[in-house]
Parts: structure tokens; sequence; C-alpha cells
């Protein structure tokens, strides 16, 4: 691990220019003139393709801009700025700065930004230290209009990182660097640990060419963004999700006004088919959301299809580890603001026990929600199977002639205990309380399902043959039973 991270501020750290929210608060305090023509367009295209050269030039007019003003003055004036700055730290950006401060390593914000523009922003997120632009300031404290030292940007960064790295006896190649500009692109060859966050299109070549890593910090670990529409996969593909573009089957989806607009939710459904996973993203679209889903490992370790289950934002699960990985990441996505999706059988039930009325959970869900504090919205999922059956390695796309009916209905929010103290770890949440937890999450998801679906009734062998996979050759009347809970 590295000896420091060096991370950048705009399109890095924040999610867009920090030169707006700044600026608003300079003309509040009178210090600055009205906007000029053509900014807005200028933070835009910021915001869009990254630093230009053009921008680089104002930006290193700054100093002259600011000539005569009262360093103190500036410094109060941006100091009300911190709290709209605040709501523009990317959501796993303090995910990454947790992770050099669990490892002991220093955080320093290196921004081509005047430094007394940025400086208290950064302590307030716990930063240790700044390099940024400096403004000279005379014997009155006003400031002269040129700059003092260099000017923070390309080769200019490289070389006061190097000097804060010489003065506080740091190996700059044992540090990390996170940016998403080009023009970074001298500070990310010296350091040990380069990452590309958010890349503009030139540094998103270099950084394929150099096999840098590469992420975003508005979704979770993991997830691609289509380059330079910097779009997540997943939006992309969900805006072509329409039921009308699925011949094969026809789609009654209700409730989705229960799905919380933005913030943290759980989403939990029973699990009928391969299919159930397109039918909650034809629900989640309808809202403009993207959502994680948690599937099990064969699904990731598939060829093509794993590989795109993982860009889409997909979180694996290997159920014979035992390992809390899975919900260690789903609860970095909720508390991150991102929405869960989680089938709390684990599997589609096989055999008879897929006719049965009664369905049975594993306490995953549960947990995560008294983790998080999420909501937990039920979704109850019918004729699904009709699409894709258990015994069928490929939907049924022919069936365009008379296309089965696969209804979608989405609940109110699932009343749940969450009296278990401040302690946020998975021991936190007792047996008992997930497993009462996990039968009220169950229950509102069979209400929600249509009459027939609570009521047993004696399976065919046609249909015993199709709830089981098709190299199956056993008795089809053999009992697959599953306990709730852990397992």
């Amino acid at each position: 691990m590295a000896a420091a991270a060096f991370i950048d501020l705009d399109r890095t750290l924040l999610s867009g220019a920090s030169g707006p929210v700044i600026t608003a608060s300079l003309r509040a305090a009178r210090l600055v003139p009205q906007s000029f023509p053509g900014e807005s367009l200028l933070y835009r295209i910021f915001n869009t393709v990254g630093e230009t050269l053009p921008s680089m030039v104002l930006a290193r007019q700054g100093a002259t801009a600011m000539k005569g003003k009262s360093q103190r003055l500036v410094r109060d004036a941006a100091r009300t700025a911190i709290p709209e700055l605040t709501t523009l730290v990317q959501p796993f950006a303090r995910q990454v700065i947790d992770k050099h401060r669990a490892a002991g390593d220093k955080l320093v914000l290196a921004t081509t930004t005047p430094y007394d523009f940025i400086e208290e922003f950064a302590r307030s997120l716990g930063f240790d230290d700044v390099i940024g632009t400096r403004f000279e300031v005379d014997a009155g404290g006003l400031y002269t209009g040129e700059l003092d030292g260099r000017f923070v940007w390309s080769g200019g960064k490289l070389a006061a990182v190097s000097e804060w790295c010489a003065r506080n006896s740091v190996s700059i190649a044992e540090c990390a660097a996170y940016t998403d500009s080009i023009y970074d692109s001298p500070l990310l060859e010296a350091v040990g640990a380069p990452y590309a966050v958010n890349p503009d299109a030139r540094l998103q070549v270099l950084a394929t060419a150099r096999r840098w890593p590469t992420m975003n910090l508005d979704v979770s670990p993991g997830v691609v963004k289509v380059p330079v529409i910097g779009t997540e996969l997943q939006k992309l593909a969900l805006t072509f999700a329409r039921p009308e573009l699925i011949p094969f089957a026809k789609f009654t989806i209700d409730g989705t006004h229960n799905i919380p607009a933005d913030g943290p939710a759980i989403l939990v459904g029973n699990h009928r088919s391969y299919f159930d996973v397109f039918a909650v993203s034809l629900t989640v679209a309808k809202t403009g959301r993207t959502v994680r889903f948690l599937g099990k490992k064969e699904v990731f370790d598939a060829p093509v299809i794993g590989q795109l289950a993982a860009a889409l934002g997909g979180i694996r699960v290997d159920r014979g580890t035992g390992s809390d990985a899975p919900l260690d990441a789903a609860a970095a996505a909720l508390e991150a603001g991102e929405m869960v999706a989680i089938m709390p059988q684990g599997t589609i039930p096989r055999g008879r026990a897929f006719f049965d009325p009664a369905l049975q959970g594993r306490w995953g869900a549960a947990r995560l929600a008294v983790r998080t504090g999420a909501p937990v919205i039920p979704m109850g999922l019918w004729g699904t199977e009709k699409v894709w059956p258990r015994s069928s390695q490929v939907p049924m796309l022919w069936n365009v002639a008379n296309p089965p009916k696969v209804s979608v209905t989405v609940g109110p929010e699932v009343a749940l205990r969450r009296d278990t103290g401040a302690d946020d770890s998975l021991a936190s949440a007792s047996d008992s309380l997930a497993d009462e937890n996990t039968k009220r999450m169950m229950s509102a998801i069979i209400n929600l399902l249509p009459p027939e679906a609570r009521e047993y009734r004696e399976p065919t062998d046609a249909e015993l043959r199709a709830a089981l996979p098709s190299n199956y050759k056993g008795d089809l009347n053999a009992e697959f039973t599953r306990r709730p809970g852990t397992d």
C-alpha cells in the first residue's frame, strides 16, 4: 500500500467542477464581478470532456484576477462553499479515503485549484495536506496578482508532489494517485499505484495502454461506464428495457411508485426463473434508476455473461465460502445511495418445492437491511417461468404468437424490526431477529402474488419436469428441500 495518496479535485473527488460553487461564494462576498459571457458553457464543457488547454489558460490568469483582494476575505468566502462542495463529493470517494486512512497513508488533495479556495474544504474531509496553486500575498495580506511558486498543473503538479514527498520523507514510487485528466499523466507515470478516475477520452486510451486501473467513484467498483459520454452501461441498457421490445412475454407491471426515487433501497422478490432478473430490470427501468443484483457465482463464472453481469454492477455471491464479502459490497453500494436487488430464496426452487406456496428465505437481505438501515421494497413476480423454465437453457424466444403473461407487482416498504444497537457488523443482527425479518419480507412478497400462488395444487409430470434442470435424470417426485437461514 502506498505511503501517500494524491487525489485530484474536479471530476475525481467531486462529480464535476468546483469552480461554479467557489465563484458563487466569492461573488456573494463581492470579491469577483458578475459572470462573464460563456462562463456556464465553459463549465459544461469541462464537466463533459475534462480539462482543455483553453480552460487551463484561464485558470492560469486567476492570480491576476484576484490582485488587490484580501486573502482573509477570500478564505472566509471560500469557507461558505464547504457545505455545497461536500454535496458534490462522489459517493464512493469516501471509501477510497477510508481505505488509505486505514492503511496509515497520508491523504493529500493535489489540485490546480488555488490553495486558499480549497484548503479548509479538504481539511473538513480529513485530508492531511493540500497541494494547490498558491497566490502571492503582500505584507498587508493582499494578493499581488502573481503566483507564489509554480502553477500546479500537468508537469507542475508532478513537481509539486515530488517536492511534497521530499519534505515528508516519502518515496513517490510507493504512492498512489487518482485523477481524471490526461494532463496529470506525468504524475500517474511517477507513482507506484496510478488510478484513472472518470477518465477523459485521452486518459482512457492511455490507461488502457498502460494497464492502469480505471474507476468511477459515482458507481460501485467494477461497474463499467461508456467512454466519452460517461454513462453507466446499465443505465444505457435500461433506456432500451421496454416491455414492448420483448415480444415473447406480455408484461403487467404495477406499483413502481413504491420504489424510492433516490437513496438506498433493497429490492427483494421471489425467484421463479432465470428471467426474473430481466423482469426486475424492466420494472426498475420505469424509475430511471439502476440496481445492483446479487447473483450466484455460477452466473459470474459463465463466459461472456459473467463479464457482462459484473460490468452491469452485479455482486458475486459464492455461498459455499460463507464469506461476508457480498454483503459488504452490497452495504457499500447502499451507503453510497444505490439500490440492491436480492432474491432471498437464494435459488429457484426445484421440483415439487417450486409449487410450495410457502416461500422460504435466507437471512442475507434481513441482515443487510438492519446493518444499513435501508428500506426493503418487496416485489412479487409471476409467470416468468413460462418465459424461461428451469428445464431450458435459453428463454422461449419463439413464443411471439401467444406470449405468456408475466406480472411484477411492487409493494410498499416492509416494516422490519431494527432494534439491534449501534454495532454495524453482521453479527449485530441476531439470528432470531434475522429470521423474524426474513419471514416479514417473504410474507410481503407472497401477498403481492396472485391468489393461485397462495394455494397448493398437485403439479403434473410435465410441470415437474419444467421445474428441474434439463440434465436431471432422477425421480421427478424427489424432495429438493433447502433450509432457510444462513446456509
